[in-house]
């Protein structure tokens, strides 16, 4: 199939050319406006209990759970009428959309015994809250045209909004500018870097030009999907920066083979032939891995993992399909123009060095490494994995919590006011739990038990019921009628000190769900959500990494036609993430380079970043060790099959390809660096998790673990048993003049050092 893809861009390939940069301008068109589109949210299921609650309330008390907060801080005092005065402005403006805002109260429309709880406790900043209608994709939208009509950035009274609907707003507004941003950082360095890679103008601007085109059909693709299905704003980043990354991983393999083809005596014609049925066949094994590691997203019920998944997925098969098929045309097209604006010799005469010569693949700095490396294989292996282990061991203590405002940086609006909130009032009121008893018919002396008993757990401020308000089980004031119904059931408002995703807080929501309800409680608030959420998700996980594994085996035996090297390599790619994760719970949820990279440790981390991360950086290490592999087995099928014949092809393959691999890790990191500068820390602990684990996979893993393994394994590397052997005779996916292996492989051992 490939060979006649390369043959229908060599006969056409203006037409492919043209064809492609129609799609190219369509989708950039379509996908322009994507970001309006997407939502903020995505994290939890409509059948968690907490979401449950949080419907109940809405439909039956409406306004009871508050997600919009305007701080409002005066110099002379809340109590000032400078303070009362803006106030009551912006509580007349927020009720002038009643089909959208209710439940408004305030500081200074609240009963006297109760406003305290919504002043601060220097008394110069005071709340008013409010709840607004509406879906994730609603939600910000209202929110961003509310805070616009309402805040006043100067005066004596200043008026700042805050609370769950402003961050997600902010959230969408930071992450739509970072990718900007992101893009227009990535793409000029990646195209210097591809420069000094090439040595050459042209060859460096076919992988930027088909990176620009994974980009465009990323943004088109995305805005489609928005038409059929919910997809998370969180999306746009990782998915374009997949897009450029891949495609121009893709693009450079295909690239350097075909001018390691010309530099062998090759036409244009036929380089790219060989090009495509040898590189080409790589890119499509990789692209397979990384859709089918990303497809393992499906088997988690929440949309933020479903979007990722048909986002990925779609953009994996734009990145391939352009690199094995629009990259052919586009060959064809340069022809041997492909060093035309060679940088390497004018800068070798400006620095007055002498001319380059081309090494052969033994004479290379790879070559040298990997021999070196084989010689003492065992205590190299040992060596390496400690380390790699010991940077993976932080993430025994990991600990996952729910995104809030703290995923932006401060100066931001709603970071600020829920900075404030933390910190300068008594209770957090964006932290409240909130009890919710939609069976409830009894009399008040049982709704008034339960408040009190709830009132004496530690660090809890005050509850709030329609039968009182407890304060460490003493009734301090009386409680609010409308807070239940005896058609409804009721609610009670649950304050607490303690910051809802820390491990006080967790053992707090433990707590209260401990005390006695007189029926059925469902709790909601942000500690609970998040404990909700985080059972939800990890119960997927086994199954997810069952499918992953299982793909990457199957794929690979089909490519090697072995069943040691695809176990060989799901082992390595483990223990690369394993060090990247623990370098992840080091820097953000320890907080140890907080200062140097300008985020806010919260003691967790959003549980969904390090899932995304397995998937992409899974699928991104398959992506080397598939090019790895593809060179290392075209030597052993050339050489002797012996342990000796395994030791020179592994040396000669990663010889071969030591330079382009770690050329392309660099390029891809760098797009994956672009998504870190992000202002939101959990696009910045995916772009740095990512580019982490692309490096250190590209250099430790393949110039230092894998080539001692192999070398340990010796021809045991190849081997299968009869039965599969047939196996892939018959269904791997071999290039057209590849012998069929008739046996399998009798291994002989292999020494342990030199």
């Amino acid at each position: 199939m490939l060979t006649r893809i390369a043959r229908a861009a060599v006969g056409r390939p203006r037409l492919v050319v043209a064809v492609a940069l129609l799609l190219m301008i369509l989708c950039g068109a379509v996908g322009a406006t994507v970001h309006s589109h997407m939502k903020s949210g995505g994290f939890v299921t409509d059948d968690l209990d907490s979401v449950r609650a949080s419907q109940y309330l809405s439909e039956n008390f409406p306004g009871s759970e508050p997600n919009y907060v305007l701080l409002v801080t005066a110099d002379e005092g809340a109590d000032s009428p400078a303070a009362r005065a803006a106030a009551e402005s912006a509580i007349a403006q927020l009720r002038t959309h009643s089909d959208i805002v209710s439940g408004v109260q305030s500081y200074w429309t609240s009963r006297p015994d109760l406003k305290q709880a919504l002043r601060s406790k220097d008394g110069k900043r005071a709340l008013i809250m409010a709840s607004i209608e509406g879906d994730d994709a609603e939600l910000p939208v209202r929110a961003a045209a509310l805070s616009e009509e309402l805040k006043v950035d100067s005066g004596p009274v200043t008026i700042v909004p805050g609370g769950l609907a402003a961050s997600f707003s902010d959230i969408n507004t930071q992450i739509s500018k970072d990718l900007v941003i992101a893009e227009a950082v990535a793409i000029p360095i990646t195209g210097l870097l591809l420069a000094l890679v090439f040595g050459s103008l042209v060859a460096a601007a076919l992988p930027i030009a088909i990176g620009l085109f994974a980009i465009a059909a990323a943004l088109g693709i995305l805005r489609v999907l928005t038409a059929v299905t919910d997809v998370s704003i969180f999306a746009l980043n990782m998915t374009t920066a997949l897009g450029l990354a891949l495609a121009i991983d893709y693009s450079l393999f295909i690239v350097s083979r075909y001018r390691e083809e010309l530099a062998a005596g090759a036409t244009p014609a036929a380089a790219v032939h060989r090009s495509i049925r040898t590189a080409g066949r790589t890119v499509v094994y990789s692209a397979l891995v990384v859709a089918l590691s990303l497809s393992a997203l499906l088997v988690f019920p929440q949309y933020f993992f479903k979007s990722f998944a048909y986002a990925g997925i779609a953009v994996v098969a734009a990145a391939a399909g352009a690199a094995v098929i629009v990259l052919p045309a586009l060959l064809i097209l340069v022809g041997d123009r492909i060093d035309a604006g060679d940088l390497r010799a004018p800068l070798r005469r400006l620095f007055r060095l002498a001319p380059r010569a081309e090494k052969q693949p033994r004479e290379t700095f790879w070559y040298r490494l990997v021999t070196a490396v084989m010689k003492r294989p065992l205590p190299i292996a040992l060596a390496t994995t400690a380390f790699l282990l010991l940077l993976g061991s932080p993430f025994l203590g990991v600990q996952f919590g729910y995104p809030d405002d703290r995923s932006l940086p401060t100066g931001v609006a709603s970071r600020d006011v829920g900075d404030v909130l933390r910190t300068e009032f008594d209770a957090d009121m964006a932290a409240s739990a909130t009890v919710v008893l939609p069976e409830f018919r009894g009399a008040p002396a049982e709704l008034d038990a339960y408040a009190r008993e709830l009132s004496t757990v530690p660090d809890v401020p005050a509850v709030l019921s329609s039968a009182a308000v407890y304060r460490n089980g003493l009734r301090v004031a009386a409680g609010v009628p409308e807070m239940s119904d005896p058609a409804k059931g009721a609610y009670l408002s649950v304050a607490t000190s303690l910051d809802p995703y820390s491990d006080a807080g967790r053992a707090q929501l433990d707590a209260i769900r401990a005390v006695d309800a007189p029926t059925e409680a469902l709790i909601t608030g942000p500690a609970a959500l998040n404990q909700d959420s985080v059972e939800a998700i990890t119960g997927k996980l086994p199954l997810a990494g069952a499918l992953i594994a299982l793909a990457t085996l199957v794929l690979l035996f089909l490519f090697t036609g072995s069943v040691v090297l695809p176990v060989k390599a799901l082992i390595l790619n483990m223990l690369s993430l394993a060090a990247t994760f623990g370098a992840m719970v080091w820097i953000f949820q320890d907080g140890h380079l907080s200062g140097l990279l300008g985020f806010t440790a919260t003691g967790t981390l959003n549980l969904a970043m390090p899932i995304l991360m397995f998937s992409l950086a899974f699928g991104a290490s398959m992506d080397y060790e598939v090019f790895l592999l593809s060179r290392i087995r075209e030597e052993w099928l050339a050489g002797p099959k012996t342990a000796a014949g395994n030791t020179e092809a592994v040396a000669m393959g990663v010889a071969r390809t030591g330079r382009i691999f770690t050329a392309a890790a660099l390029l891809m990191s760098i797009v994956f660096l672009g998504v870190a500068t992000s202002g939101v820390s959990m696009m910045k602990l995916f772009g740095l998790g990512c580019a982490l684990a692309v490096i250190s996979d590209a250099t430790v893993i393949r110039g230092l673990l894998a080539p001692a393994l192999m070398r340990m394994m010796g021809t045991w590397n190849w081997w299968s048993p009869k039965p599969l052997v047939v196996l892939h005779n018959k269904f791997g996916l071999k290039e057209a003049d590849e012998p069929e292996s008739a046996e399998p492989v009798k291994p002989e051992p292999a020494a342990t050092s030199a």
